[in-house]
């Protein structure tokens, strides 16, 4: 029996045709694209059918699974998994044991070369990867078996792009992320903790509608999502640029929504699209919350001194006296003097 395409799935779900639309045009929003793609996107979306997705979990929180499940903004995020096939998902899968072995093998098996690997958690390198195994085999072992007849593979979270959370120091178990694994299939990267649910539909939307992963960063990540800093679209960019700096958490800068940079804020080296797309239906994120950003987007985040401020922080001696110029800090410093 053929698969049903993903706007008759849509369509069955009680999605209307003007909702459908504006579905696609949020997408072609978040892609960057114009509004001319808007009906070249919904061609896509009504001829193909859902691609089949294998969704492989290692070791993480579960975080960006709740990030998909919770997510409830009707544009993308309440319909994503009415967009994709999912065939096998470890966490929210009824099956359990040999059974939902079976049903791995009989997903690579039955869509050989025609599904996608999303990759949630990072993956046990040391020692053997005995200290991640599901069924008796190490993650390293599974990934590579289950990515072999893949067409793609997304990374979706901090982990499985760069190790996250289980690769900080001492990173006891090896952890590594999905691209130091796999270096023979196109793998992209959506790195975050956790991921944005929209950025992940807008890659797969865009993976249907032109036949490719979207164009990327020297950190496999799509340039749509983290081709900016967080800094170049932050509401808080006016009082960095006038100095005005939140001192200590609840201090007069601190209710007024002044710069949190002094707070320890990565946002002026952060690639991410958080201050245009947000969270929470589009409400709100971190920064517009009063917390600072804690460069969840980018390798070895934690091991940043994630709270530090800026004068103390070893991350800021680190990416050194170019990228405080181009923040405005060292002409700031200089007006001081």
């Amino acid at each position: 029996m053929e698969r049903e395409t993903i706007y008759e799935g849509l369509v069955r779900k009680g999605v209307s045709r003007r909702d459908f639309l504006k579905f696609c045009g949020t997408t072609a929003a978040v892609l960057g694209l114009s509004s001319s793609f808007v009906p070249t996107i919904a061609e896509a979306m009504e001829k193909k059918q859902k691609p089949v997705v294998v969704w492989l979990e290692y070791q993480d929180c579960a975080g960006c699974s709740e990030s998909i499940l919770r997510a409830s903004k009707p544009a993308i995020g309440k319909i994503v998994l009415d967009v994709i096939s999912l065939e096998y998902h470890e966490t929210i899968m009824a099956a359990a044991g040999h059974q939902a072995e079976k049903s791995l093998n009989d997903a690579i098996k039955n869509y050989k070369g025609k599904y996608l690997v999303v990759v949630e958690g990072a993956i046990s390198s040391k020692d053997g990867g005995v200290y991640c195994t599901i069924g008796g085999k190490s993650s390293d072992y599974l990934l590579k078996e289950v990515c072999k007849d893949a067409m793609a593979v997304i990374a979706v979270g901090n982990c499985a792009c760069f190790g996250g959370v289980p690769a900080a120091k001492p990173n006891p178990t090896g952890a590594v992320g999905v691209m130091d694994v796999i270096k023979d299939k196109p793998v992209i990267n959506l790195p975050g903790c956790p991921l944005n649910v929209e950025n992940f539909t807008a890659t797969v939307v865009y993976f249907l509608t032109f036949g490719k992963l979207p164009s990327v960063d020297k950190l496999k990540r799509p340039l749509f999502a983290y081709g900016k800093l967080i800094h170049d679209n932050c509401e808080r960019r006016g009082h960095f640029d006038t100095g005005e700096f939140v001192k200590a958490w609840g201090d007069k800068g601190h209710r007024q929504g002044w710069c949190l940079f002094e707070m320890g804020c990565k946002g002026p080296f952060t690639n991410h699209n958080c201050p245009t797309i947000r969270w929470n239906e589009g409400v709100s994120w971190p920064i517009m919350a009063g917390h600072p950003c804690i460069s969840c987007s980018e390798p070895k985040f934690w091991d940043n001194n994630l709270y530090a401020s800026a004068e103390k922080n070893h991350f800021y001696a680190k990416v050194g006296l170019g990228a405080m110029a181009v923040s405005g800090l060292i002409s700031r410093k200089d007006k001081k003097e």
